[in-house]
């Protein structure tokens, strides 16, 4: 296992593995099959993430599948460009195996290299797995949005975490 980042080629593959991880966890912004997902947007949003300075996906790959990715969306204002909002989606028969922290080193590495400051995420609050990660990985909680989200007829609140990369 390994990652790299994304190439434009990947994205039948990373459609693929986005729509897994969104069947595969309650915990994502969408759930099975609520995204509209096709080959040419794909496209289109890998060459922007590529083209901008401070976004870029992740991806981690074994055995030519891709298992695994991380993606920080960059601010688009002078105001913000200095950080970036993070996303995280692992396979579930890939998940506890040390991946996450992983794909977090990987992509503090790639953030420092290119100059921002501050990385923050959301999570649902039940999703403690996801939050431990994110404590072992320096991440903070800056604050919650109560009622955020609804999963399965219930409203749950997520954590604002953020780290400051020195």
């Amino acid at each position: 296992m390994y990652s790299r980042t994304i190439r434009n080629q990947d994205a039948e593959k990373f459609m693929d593995l986005m729509s897994r991880v969104e069947a595969e966890s309650l915990y994502m912004l969408y759930g099975a099959g609520e995204r509209e997902l096709n080959l040419a947007k794909q496209k289109e949003m890998i060459a922007s993430m590529l083209k901008a300075g401070n976004s870029t996906i992740l991806v981690a790959e074994e055995n030519g599948q891709l298992i695994g990715y991380a993606i920080a969306i960059g601010g688009s204002s002078p105001r913000n460009q200095h950080s970036a909002h993070l996303v995280i989606g692992i396979r579930s028969d890939h998940q506890g195996k040390g991946l996450g922290t992983y794909l977090l080193e990987e992509l503090e590495k790639w953030a420092v290299d290119h100059g921002l400051h501050r990385l923050e995420l959301t999570v649902v609050n039940k999703n403690t797995s996801a939050i431990a990660l994110y404590e072992k990985m320096g991440f903070k909680k800056e604050g919650t949005k109560i009622d955020s989200l609804q999963i399965n007829r219930e409203f749950v609140d997520e954590f604002y975490m953020a780290k400051i990369l020195s």
